[in-house]
């Protein structure tokens, strides 16, 4: 099994969330990504939609979040949003 991705997601006053996941699906002004251990490093602009995350436990998070970017760089994802709130 591959090394798990290290995610935060934080909004402009407070951390979100933090932990390990397997997956992490956002959507970007591009369109939506999957990101998986072993992705490129990368720099997004978010678009305003859901942020999920398939963490190692086995929960499945769902985050909302405008206005911001993600950064994936050696397996740690990053997620920085103007506004951002956990949905489940």
């Amino acid at each position: 099994m591959a090394s798990p991705l290290n995610v935060s997601v934080v909004s402009a006053d407070q951390q979100i969330w933090s932990g390990e996941a397997s997956m992490v699906i956002a959507k970007t002004v591009e369109g939506e990504i999957g990101i998986l251990a072993g992705h490129e490093p990368l720099l997004a602009i978010l678009a305003a939609g859901e942020v999920r995350v398939n963490a190692t436990s086995g929960e499945r998070l769902v985050a909302r979040a405008d206005d911001g970017f993600l950064s994936v760089e050696n397996d740690t994802v990053t997620i920085v949003a103007r506004d951002a709130e956990l949905i489940k």
